[in-house]
């Protein structure tokens, strides 16, 4: 199953852990296919940064270059499709539509019930929560 995870989710699977994380675990041990594309790892390292997320990773010993990194090679690189404005009240969530639309994945995660959720699904891909996705790639 190919997956694009929104920053959120992979935020909270590397400095929370739990249903988040089980999904890099499967990436890992090569169950899931995780697609991702500079941008959105630019995003993840401006969030890991943020002063509040970083007091906790500092706190727990993470490195912030190591998270990035670590969550880079877990995942194929794709340019973002070019598809315009989706989400006009958060332009940065179109480069997670525009990230799945060109990685052709199965299915977005994401934790923005605001806007990404609420959209549902984008050119034929569900998004849908970690909990979601994990109950799928089981069935």
């Amino acid at each position: 199953m190919r997956l694009v995870i929104d920053t959120n989710v992979v935020v909270s699977a590397q400095v929370w852990g739990g249903t988040p994380r089980r999904l890099l675990e499967l990436a890992a041990a090569g169950e899931v296919s995780l697609f991702t594309s500079a941008p959105l790892l630019d995003e993840l390292a401006r969030v890991l940064a943020y002063p509040k997320v970083l007091t906790t990773l500092q706190a727990h010993g993470f490195a912030l270059d190591d998270l990035v990194l670590g969550y880079a090679e877990l995942t194929t690189v794709v340019p973002p499709a070019d598809i315009g404005s989706v989400i006009a009240a958060d332009p940065t969530d179109d480069m997670v539509l525009a990230t799945a639309l060109a990685a052709q994945a199965d299915l977005i995660v994401s934790g923005d019930q605001r806007h990404l959720l609420a959209v549902g699904s984008f050119r034929g891909i569900p998004i849908v929560t970690a909990a979601d996705a994990l109950q799928r790639i089981s069935a």
